[in-house]
């Protein structure tokens, strides 16, 4: 990821995602430093803006799925979890 971009997120939507998945959106937002970072398009959501599902770890080593849509200026974080078994197993793998 290039460094000089932009991670913004909405406040509401943090606090409802730290209620609902235990994952902050600053703490997600380090997977974007994370050089084994695997990201792909998201065709569950063909509206007007392109999203992205990407797998990566944060400092502390937590393996996180974040939704998000990027305009190649901002990252717009619109979702984060812990990864899913299969989804962390295949960061692991670097499928």
């Amino acid at each position: 990821m290039d460094l000089s971009l932009r991670i913004a997120w909405d406040v509401d939507k943090d606090e409802m995602n730290r209620r609902k998945h235990r994952v902050s959106f600053s703490v997600a937002s380090e997977i974007f430093l994370d050089p084994l970072i695997a990201t792909v398009v998201d065709v569950r959501h063909p509206v007007e803006e392109m999203r992205y599902f990407s797998i990566g770890s944060t400092r502390a080593g937590r393996v996180l799925s974040v939704g998000h849509s990027d305009d190649g200026t901002v990252v717009r974080i619109i979702t984060a979890r812990d990864a899913s078994p299969r989804e962390r197993a295949h960061y692991e793998e670097g499928d």
